[in-house]
């Protein structure tokens, strides 16, 4: 499969608490994952984002989620989010986070919506929600999308969708009620993740720890 070694995973902890961060992406870690995102509507998410920041994962990156205005990109980036991802396309927002040193994964639905991310200096995208297009949706997209842009599709992907995304053309993947859910416990989370992580291991047909989902940076 074609750059393979560029596909990752991007955990999304949505609804974690500060006291439960640093378990679960060890959790993830532990399973190959290599980008942990917190999204700002979670509970004390600017708290959670710094002990993530602080407890330095080797080769993790520690990103942002729901992130919707210039005030919130300077917010994540001072808390020591390395990216930020939004579930739309906002060119002053996408700006600010490249201004000042962070990933930006804007999310879209529309080559029209893309265009606009990419305008503002975007190179990688999150399809959202995904499973309410499906990937026919991202391989037509991926015939005039510009070769270097990366899309990542998000929302209601399960184990059973990942070969099926990733011949697509997806650089890779993002889970989060599907891997993460706050109410779960240590084994219910390991459960998810495992099923998860073994599904995209099989459909990228590679063993061990996961490409990061970042490499081409």
């Amino acid at each position: 499969m074609a750059n393979a070694i560029e596909r990752g995973v991007i955990a999304i902890l949505r609804g974690v608490r500060p006291e439960r961060v640093i378990q679960a992406a060890e959790l993830c870690y532990r399973h190959g994952i290599r980008a942990i995102e917190v999204p700002l509507n979670s509970p004390q998410a600017l708290t959670s984002i710094e002990r993530l920041a602080s407890h330095a994962l080797p080769r993790c990156r520690i990103g942002a989620g729901t992130v919707l205005n210039v005030g919130e990109v300077t917010q994540v980036r001072a808390a020591g989010a390395t990216f930020i991802v939004a579930p739309n396309v906002n060119s002053a927002v996408i700006r600010a986070a490249l201004d000042q040193g962070l990933g930006a994964v804007p999310g879209f639905a529309t080559a029209s919506e893309a265009f606009a991310a990419i305008a503002a200096g975007a190179t990688q995208l999150k399809l959202f929600p995904a499973s309410s297009y499906g990937p026919a949706h991202l391989r037509a997209l991926q015939a005039v999308l510009p070769a270097a842009v990366r899309v990542f599709p998000v929302g209601g992907i399960g184990a059973a969708d990942c070969a099926r995304w990733l011949d697509a053309g997806a650089a890779g993947l993002g889970f989060g009620s599907e891997l993460f859910r706050p109410g779960d416990d240590d084994a219910q989370l390991e459960q998810r993740i495992g099923t998860l992580m073994q599904a995209y291991r099989t459909a990228l047909g590679i063993p061990g720890d996961l490409p990061h989902p970042f490499a081409a940076e």
